[in-house]
């Protein structure tokens, strides 16, 4: 289900001073490096499985699985499925596990430029639920005050999950260990993001950089089993900003100091306009600029979101000047993808993001351009798993980050936060 907004009344901001929080932890974007994790990866991967098959899905020993298992249904992670037994040639009947998923959700907050949205994710990682509200502009304490204040009513909805942990995915500079966050499109400041509600929701907290979110949705809930020994990956987002991340060993590559930035790479085009940088040239704002320019749309009026969903239309309908401008975009994508490509020469390419995503009629101009611009030999370019969704992938990609690498260990930390994350009826 989705909603477009969240009524109540925003929370007074007090948190101007506050710059760490013991709750704010790293986010952990990467492949399973534990025991435990690997276990937990298999059931929810394979589930209802037996133990022997867990141990040939993750080369563990049956006597580690065992212990493992043990932990996560002591945790209330797993659950054994007596109704799915099956009787062996000697000893008790094998009784397959599977993820005890509705008890808990996680709560992941894409921190968008114009829009914030607010996501529950099960453990399995499928969501359940979105909220979209305006991200507010009235600074950054005010702003994380009210968006605090909202995700903690937006929790008092789920009486019947508790919430374990919560996940941001922002634009700017993230200091994953911290939570702080400078955001030069919001006007934020060494804001403190992570802090903020780690305080409001009394729960575990990571910040990560919205693209390395996204690239690690690709990576932990993308469907395709990588593994550790995979080299590198490239993910391209494109939308009203363009960023990158690499994965790296199964790991999503965050330096300490924040992400690259791509905006400002060469782009030439007269018909979108832009500065000759990458950002200006093909974010949903440029694009709408030259349409409207164009008069392909209204010289005003309506949100980016449904403007672009307009210009979509109108090529669809047969607008040649509407289809030229999603075309050349897709042409100075296309380009961008293949110098970053041609740097970085990756082992796998993926794209994402509505500028990919919105138009995928456009695709085939993108991997044209990348062709005809690269240099090296042929690569093949994947489109994100996620379709429209990424930023709510991201955001529950981070919530769930810390479950995934240490299940044990993150329910712990989850109960000692519990009496300020519910209700009071349920704490």
């Amino acid at each position: 289900m989705r909603t477009t907004s969240l009524s109540g009344h925003s929370t007074p901001h007090r948190y101007g001073a506050l710059r760490s929080h013991p709750r704010v932890l790293p986010p952990s974007l990467h492949l399973p490096d534990t025991a435990g994790a690997a276990v937990f990866a298999a059931v929810r991967q394979h589930g209802p499985i037996a133990r022997e098959a867990i141990a040939g899905a993750t080369s563990l020993s049956v006597a580690t699985v065992n212990r493992q298992v043990s932990a996560l249904l002591e945790a209330g992670l797993l659950l054994e499925r007596a109704d799915l037994a099956t009787s062996g040639a000697i000893g008790r009947p094998r009784r397959p596990v599977v993820v005890n998923h509705e008890p808990f959700l996680a709560l992941g907050l894409h921190i968008g430029a114009k829009t914030t949205s607010i996501v529950a994710t099960d453990v399995l990682g499928r969501t359940l639920d979105v909220v979209e509200t305006p991200t507010p502009a009235n600074g950054a304490a005010p702003a994380l005050a009210a968006l605090a204040g909202s995700a903690r009513r937006y929790l008092t909805r789920w009486q019947k999950r508790r919430p374990l942990w919560v996940g941001v995915a922002i634009g700017g500079a993230v200091d994953g260990g911290t939570g702080m966050v400078d955001h030069p499109r919001l006007g934020w400041t060494s804001a403190p993001v992570g802090p903020v509600l780690a305080e409001e929701l009394g729960l575990p907290v990571s910040v990560a950089s919205h693209v390395d979110a996204m690239a690690g949705a690709e990576l932990l809930l993308g469907g395709r089993r990588s593994s550790v020994n995979d080299a590198t990956s490239l993910y391209v987002y494109a939308r009203e900003t363009v960023g990158y991340a690499l994965v790296i060993g199964g790991r999503v590559h965050s330096p300490a100091s924040g992400p690259g930035t791509i905006a400002g790479l060469p782009a030439a085009s007269e018909l979108l306009g832009g500065t000759g940088q990458l950002e200006s040239t093909v974010s949903d704002e440029a694009v709408l600029a030259a349409a409207r320019r164009m008069r392909v749309l209204p010289a005003s009026g309506g949100a980016p979101s449904a403007a672009v969903t307009g210009l979509v239309r109108a090529a669809r309908g047969g607008d040649e000047r509407a289809t030229s401008l999603l075309t050349e975009r897709a042409r100075v994508l296309g380009e961008a993808v293949a110098l970053l490509r041609d740097v970085l020469n990756p082992d796998d390419l993926v794209v994402g993001g509505q500028g990919f995503t919105d138009y995928p009629e456009g695709m085939a101009e993108v991997e044209r351009a990348f062709a005809q611009r690269s240099v090296l030999a042929g690569r093949s370019i994947r489109v994100s798993a996620f379709g429209n969704r990424v930023q709510e992938a991201g955001a529950g990609t981070v919530s769930l980050g810390g479950l995934y690498a240490d299940p044990v260990g993150a329910m712990r930390r989850s109960r000692g936060s519990l009496s300020r994350a519910v209700p009071e009826a349920l704490a």
